[in-house]
């Protein structure tokens, strides 16, 4: 039977829930651990992904930067977003980069369709779209077909931290949130279920268990 362990921890500082997916990742390798999600947020923090250019950081103001190993260019975390770190063996699915990443996408996807908010993906970019707009950004690293890092969605983070940087180094593109397109107050906490259901459906789990 495929399980998911869901671990929820709340708000995490980035370079302790870095920390924290190398310890999982340690025992996913390890086989002493089911394949997990961790979701959690991030105090205010700029990453820099392999690829990403100084010159994309326009002004990091009160916020963190950190130089991440995962994959993509620049990209903040802040409260109101929900961060997800799924740590999980493709060696269990399918070893393919392309279709991990595909998949996170449809997770993102199929959660904003239960609060009826269609998005899509963008020929050529990473990510879910709105028309122009990236409403979750991804970035991922693979070990040894492990995953670590993942994605991030914005369901009512403070937009403003965008602005200090061209958002994953991407010309002409903007960003948006979930309760920009609702018009109406939503937390993390309200989209989390659905989240985890989606992740479930699209990556064949049949349980799941909190971490």
């Amino acid at each position: 039977m495929a399980v998911l362990q869901v671990i929820k921890k709340g708000l995490v500082p980035y370079n302790e829930a870095w920390d924290f997916q190398r310890e999982m990742h340690a025992k996913r390798l390890a086989g002493e651990i089911h394949d997990t999600l961790i979701l959690l947020e991030h105090p205010p923090v700029y990453t820099l992904g392999k690829s990403a250019g100084d010159a994309n950081l326009l002004d990091a103001g009160d916020a963190e930067v950190i130089q991440s190993d995962r994959g993509g260019d620049i990209t903040w975390h802040g409260p109101g977003q929900i961060v997800g770190y799924p740590i999980i063996n493709l060696e269990n699915h399918q070893k393919s980069v392309s279709w991990y990443m595909r998949n996170l996408e449809q997770v993102i996807i199929q959660t904003l369709g239960d609060f009826e908010i269609e998005s899509d993906r963008t020929p050529g970019l990473t990510g879910v779209w709105i028309g122009n707009n990236k409403i979750s950004a991804m970035g991922v690293r693979l070990s040894r077909w492990v995953s670590m890092h993942g994605f991030a969605l914005n369901v009512r983070p403070d937009m403003s931290y965008f602005r200090g940087m061209i958002p994953c180094g991407i010309e002409g593109k903007g960003v948006v949130s979930m309760q920009e397109l609702l018009n109406r107050e939503i937390s993390p906490e309200e989209v989390i279920p659905h989240l985890i259901q989606a992740f479930e459906s699209v990556f064949g789990f049949e349980k799941t268990i909190d971490g």
